[in-house]
């Protein structure tokens, strides 16, 4: 009797134990199923991301050669300037659109349009497009003759001291709306640091040369 009660003891303990170990194995599958189907979701997102991010390149390379194509062909094409301003309207090379649109104005004399094109690009990505675009608004006031506007600008822009843009070139520039304004010290004094700063640049080959003209007038 006493060998069946423990023999029953040990069938029960046994089953006790299965029973455990199955619902463990139950209880670990189904968080390794669930693992497995969270891994395989996060796959078929990150190719799905992939996917999209390869297919926004293409539609990028595109709409770039589609800017560069329609700014060349302007001077034979101006109605071009339609599609560029429609471009131009959003997108990440907006920037770059309003740019080309004012420097073709600027080629064509119509300085009011150009500085409306700058105006518009944006303050706060500063980098060699916003650059580039202060520097041919400030050429632009000083072809008008806003020449404090133009040395304002300029004065930023060197504050600033951007990587993406060449510093003697801005120095240059308002070296010259100085000598235009018969500042011819302050002039001097620009043209001094380009050389001293910059020599073997082409700003500083001329810089040169206009400290020999203008040391002359003294």
């Amino acid at each position: 009797m006493k060998r069946k009660e423990r023999k029953h003891l040990k069938e029960d303990e046994l089953v006790s134990t299965v029973n455990k170990i199955i619902h463990f194995v139950k209880a670990r599958t189904k968080g390794f199923v669930a693992l497995v189907v969270l891994i395989a979701v996060l796959l078929l997102i990150f190719a799905g991301l992939k996917f999209a991010t390869g297919e926004n390149r293409k539609k990028e390379s595109r709409l770039l050669t589609q800017i560069l194509n329609l700014h060349a062909e302007l001077n034979n094409t101006p109605e071009n300037v339609a599609q560029l301003e429609e471009l131009a309207g959003g997108g990440r090379f907006s920037r770059l659109a309003y740019l080309l649109l004012a420097t073709y104005c600027v080629e064509n004399g119509d300085q009011d349009k150009a500085q409306s094109y700058l105006e518009k690009i944006p303050e706060r990505r500063k980098d060699v497009i916003y650059y580039q675009a202060k520097d041919l608004l400030a050429q632009i006031h000083f072809k008008r003759k806003n020449y404090d506007k133009a040395i304002e600008i300029y004065k930023k822009i060197e504050d600033e001291n951007p990587k993406d843009h060449s510093l003697d070139v801005i120095l240059f520039h308002r070296a010259e709306v100085h000598e235009e304004k018969r500042e011819f010290e302050e002039a001097l004094v620009l043209y001094k640091k380009i050389q001293e700063e910059f020599p073997q640049t082409f700003y500083g080959y001329d810089a040169a040369q206009k400290i020999r003209k203008l040391e002359t007038k003294k």
